[in-house]
């Protein structure tokens, strides 16, 4: 199953081919060595693409070929996806054959493992972000489709799909498209999620225990960031934040920070929302979400470093929380009085 292209930018073509099924399987079995890289603070659509393109390799290739994945600290509910613990999650000074990225819209977001993307011998990029212009030697950018995660299966050859693959791809759609439920979500994304049940994966409990499943710290810092809910606009813009110390006082580690945006977002006439927490190295994670068409958040998004997509995208902002919302609230004035609705 493949998907179509979305329109590449006048500046991609120089920078990256288009990354074929055929292309894929060229780089895959001529490589002697892989590396397999996410995006910072990877989440359920990451870890799916990554560990999928890990046991994809590992299924065409042999279990003694030397891949390796690499992300930051891997939340624990992902510990039932084959091959997390194989993830290193600091670098080292190897260089490889052959980088597979996956769900990155810009090099960047690589974090501390852009070295081993910049040096390795060959690359390919594999994402759905419609922010990403292009870059690596060859890349797939399918803009309409749910996840990277979909757009990695559409690279498989199906005779190495098996159910170590599919719990990883099934995890990355489920996360991506809020268990079925954003506008993302296609015919396609269904297929795909079908022929992953076929695998025999336990589709429930993946739902359960890596969506909607939370740490008792989780649960407090959800009570403290709705308690401390905010809105604008007649409450067509809801946003809550926590600071570094207040997140330190909850015992909230980073990862705890995961799925926060979609319970401030699920509120009752809410076009969009906001949600930010401070960081260890003194800036501010910014998440913003949408639920119409006539909100764009990657534009807003795009303004301070960040990207996405329409209707969910993310940037860093400085530690003024007071202005950053300001800023986002005119930003997100422009829009909807473009809509007719402010």
């Amino acid at each position: 199953m493949t998907f179509p292209l979305m329109k590449q930018m006048k500046a991609q073509v120089a920078m990256t081919e288009i990354l074929t099924k055929e292309i894929f399987e060229e780089k895959i079995r001529n490589a002697s060595s892989i590396c397999i890289i996410g995006h910072v603070s990877p989440d359920g659509d990451c870890a799916g693409s990554v560990l999928g393109a890990y046991n994809y390799i590992k299924n065409m290739r042999g279990d003694d070929m030397d891949v390796v994945p690499y992300l930051e600290e891997l939340n624990e509910k992902f510990s039932f996806l084959s091959g997390y613990d194989a993830v290193r999650s600091e670098r080292d000074d190897r260089r490889y054959d052959l980088a597979v990225v996956c769900d990155c819209a810009d090099p960047d977001r690589m974090g501390r493992f852009l070295k081993l993307f910049k040096e390795a011998k060959d690359s390919a990029v594999i994402d759905h972000h419609i922010t990403n212009q292009g870059f690596g030697a060859h890349s797939i950018v399918e803009g309409t489709a749910s996840s990277a995660s979909e757009v990695l299966f559409g690279l498989m050859d199906e005779a190495y799909f098996d159910k170590a693959i599919a719990e990883c791809i099934y995890t990355g759609i489920v996360h991506d498209t809020g268990v079925f439920r954003h506008s993302s979500t296609h015919k396609s994304t269904m297929e795909i999620a079908g022929k992953c049940i076929e695998k025999g994966i336990d589709f429930g409990s993946i739902i359960e225990e890596s969506f909607f499943a939370m740490t008792f710290e989780q649960k407090k810092l959800l009570g403290y960031l709705l308690s401390n809910l905010r809105q604008e606009y007649g409450g067509k813009l809801v946003y809550s934040y926590i600071s570094m110390e207040e997140r330190k006082r909850l015992g909230a580690e980073k990862m705890d920070m995961d799925g926060m945006i979609d319970n401030i977002r699920t509120t009752s006439g809410a076009m969009a929302a906001v949600y930010m927490y401070g960081t260890a190295d003194g800036r501010v994670k910014t998440s913003l979400r949408s639920n119409t068409d006539d909100i764009d958040v990657s534009v807003i998004a795009t303004k301070y470093g960040g990207g996405g997509h329409k209707r969910a995208a993310g940037c860093f902002m400085s530690l003024d929380m007071e202005n950053n919302i300001r800023e986002i609230s005119e930003e997100f004035g422009i829009q909807l009085e473009k809509a007719g609705e402010h």
